[in-house]
C-alpha cells in the first residue's frame, strides 16, 4: 500500500537524507507491519524496510501495540536525475483470520538535501547484506551494521551517527521458546583515527539501550544516534572515521541482526520481487 511520494532533482555529487514515519496501532490480532521506503530514478533504485508485529490493541501490552517505525538513510543516485521517493505499509495478518490495523499518522520527507560526502564522493554509510547474525550464549557480541574505516573531506567540525538495527528474536535454525524472549544491549560506537587508519585518536558512543523483545513481536526495530561527535583536530587525529553497532546478547532466546531482506513481492499478488535493506548505519556531517 502505498502512502506517500516525494520527489527531488539531484545533481550526480549531491547526497540527500530521506525520513519516513509510520504510526501504527489498534490491530485486531498480531499484524505485521513494515515501513518501506523505496526510492527509483531513470536507471537505479535503493530500498529500505523496517517493522515489526503488532500485537491486537487490549492494552495488555502497550509497548507492543502502539509503535513508530521508522525508516531512513542516504539517498546517492550518482547521476543528475529527479529520484522519487515512496512509502509503502506492508501489511499482514499473521492468524488464519483477516486483520485490520489503524496507520494513525506518518510522514515522508527530505530531511536534508545536502549532506556532505566521503573523501571519494560517495555517502559515509553501511547497509547490512543478506544474511542474519546470531547472537547467544555461544556468540555473546556482534558488530553489526559497521562502517568500515573510510576518509571523510578536510574541515568537518562535527558529525552524527546513527545506526538502526532490525533485532529478530530466534534464528532460522535451532530450538526456540515460543513463550520466550531475547534481551540484547545495543550501542553505537564512532571512532577518529588516524590518516593511515592504524591508530585510534578519538571516540565516542551513544547511551546503550536494552531490549527485551518477546517470540511473537519476531523482530523490532532499535534506532541509535551518537549526536554532535566532535571532530578532533589534535595532532595524529585526521578526518578518518569508522562506527559500528555493538549488540551484546543478555540472556533468553537466540537473537539475531537482520541483514538485507529478498524475494519481497512488488506489490500484493506480484510475480516480481525486490530486495530491501534492512539494519544500517550513515553518518551527517556537520
Amino acid at each position: 500500500m502505498a502512502l506517500g511520494t516525494v520527489r527531488l532533482a539531484m545533481t550526480a555529487k549531491q547526497t540527500a537524507y530521506v525520513v519516513s514515519s509510520l504510526h501504527a496501532n489498534a490491530a485486531t490480532v498480531r499484524t505485521l507491519v513494515d515501513n518501506e521506503l523505496r526510492c527509483t530514478w531513470p536507471g537505479g533504485s535503493k530500498n529500505m524496510v523496517m517493522g515489526q508485529n503488532i500485537y491486537a490493541g487490549t492494552g495488555k501490552n502497550p509497548q507492543w501495540e502502539d509503535n513508530w517505525i521508522v525508516t531512513r538513510f542516504l539517498l546517492h543516485p550518482g547521476v543528475a536525475t529527479t529520484a522519487t521517493c515512496t512509502t509503502y505499509a506492508r501489511v499482514a495478518s499473521l492468524y488464519k483470520q483477516t486483520s485490520s490495523v489503524q496507520l494513525a499518522g506518518g510522514s515522508l520527507r527530505f530531511a536534508d538535501t545536502s549532506v556532505a560526502n566521503a573523501a571519494k564522493g560517495k555517502p559515509l554509510d553501511y547497509e547490512m547484506p543478506y544474511g542474519d547474525l546470531p547472537v547467544d550464549s555461544t556468540h555473546r557480541t556482534v558488530r553489526q551494521p559497521s562502517l568500515p574505516i573510510t576518509t571523510a573531506p578536510a574541515g568537518l567540525h562535527e558529525l552524527s551517527a546513527f545506526g538502526d538495527v532490525d533485532y529478530q528474536v530466534c534464528h532460522r535454525t535451532g530450538a526456540c521458546n515460543k513463550s520466550g524472549s531475547s534481551t540484547a544491549r545495543f550501542t553505537l560506537i564512532v571512532n577518529q583515527w588516524n590518516a593511515a587508519g592504524t591508530k585510534l585518536c578519538h571516540t565516542s558512543s551513544s547511551t546503550s539501550v536494552t531490549k527485551t523483545i518477546p517470540y511473537w513481536v519476531h523482530h523490532a526495530v532499535v534506532p541509535l544516534n551518537t549526536p554532535h561527535f566532535a571532530v578532533s583536530k589534535a595532532p595524529g587525529c585526521a578526518p578518518v572515521f569508522n562506527a559500528y553497532v555493538r549488540v551484546d546478547w543478555l540472556r533468553g532466546e537466540t537473537g539475531a541482526v537482520q541483514g538485507t531482506a529478498v524475494g519481497l513481492p512488488d506489490r500484493r499478488g506480484s510475480s516480481s520481487t525486490h530486495r530491501s535493506a534492512m539494519s544500517h548505519l550513515y553518518i551527517v556531517p556537520a
